[in-house]
C-alpha cells in the first residue's frame, strides 16, 4: 500500500489501517448481499486487457453512434467487430 498522502490535508491513519483486520471494518453502512441482490444482478461480459488492441480516438457522425447505442453493446465492441467483418470480407 502506498502511504504518501495525495493531499497535504490527509489525516489518515495510514498504520491503524494498515493493521486493521477484516473483522474490525465497520460495514453498517453497508447493504446486506442477499439472494435476492445477486437475482437482480446483471452479468457484464468486458472485453479485458488485450495487448493487441490500441486505444484511439475516432470521430463519429452523431447518427451513426445514436444507431450503434441503440444496439445495446458497447459501441467501441461493435465498431471493433463491424470493422474486423469488414477487413475479413476484403481479404
Amino acid at each position: 500500500m502506498n502511504n504518501e498522502s495525495i493531499s497535504s490535508n490527509s489525516q489518515t491513519d495510514w498504520q491503524r489501517l494498515d493493521a486493521m483486520t477484516d473483522r474490525e471494518i465497520d460495514l453498517s453502512d453497508c447493504p446486506e448481499v442477499t439472494p435476492g441482490l445477486f437475482a437482480k444482478a446483471v452479468v457484464r461480459l468486458g472485453v479485458g486487457h488485450d495487448s493487441s488492441r490500441v486505444p484511439v480516438t475516432v470521430y463519429l457522425d452523431r447518427d451513426l453512434l445514436e444507431w450503434l447505442e441503440s444496439r445495446g453493446q458497447r459501441s467501441e465492441q461493435q465498431i471493433n467487430q463491424l470493422l474486423r467483418e469488414c477487413m475479413e470480407s476484403q481479404s
